[in-house]
């Protein structure tokens, strides 16, 4: 997928709610839904959305369906963030300057 996509993919803000719900383990559409204020058609589109992106890939077990994170996508967007990450390292470092000093 091209980084645009993904982009437009991660734009949603329901969608990177369910991507950092599946960071720590698997989980089912119920749990998604009662994790969201989401219905469970909505949970289930973004689920399609998030899969034909490649973020998240699908187990069946018995009768659920487990859905877990794939993070490798995301590598690209990093990657491209990556020469950017200068502008906001050293704000952070001058944040934390102005805080020690007003500490002491």
């Amino acid at each position: 997928m091209n980084k645009d996509k993904l982009f437009e993919v991660l734009a949603e803000p329901n969608r990177r709610r369910m991507l950092d719900y599946l960071r720590f383990r698997e989980r089912t559409v119920g749990e998604l839904v009662a994790l969201s204020s989401l219905s469970q058609p909505g949970v289930s589109k973004h689920l399609r959305i998030l899969r034909e992106a490649n973020l998240v890939s699908v187990r069946k077990e018995a009768q659920n369906h487990l859905y877990r994170l794939n993070a490798e996508p995301l590598q690209e967007i990093a990657d491209w963030f990556e020469p950017y990450r200068q502008f906001w390292s050293s704000k952070l470092d001058d944040l934390e300057n102005a805080l020690d000093e007003e500490r002491e």
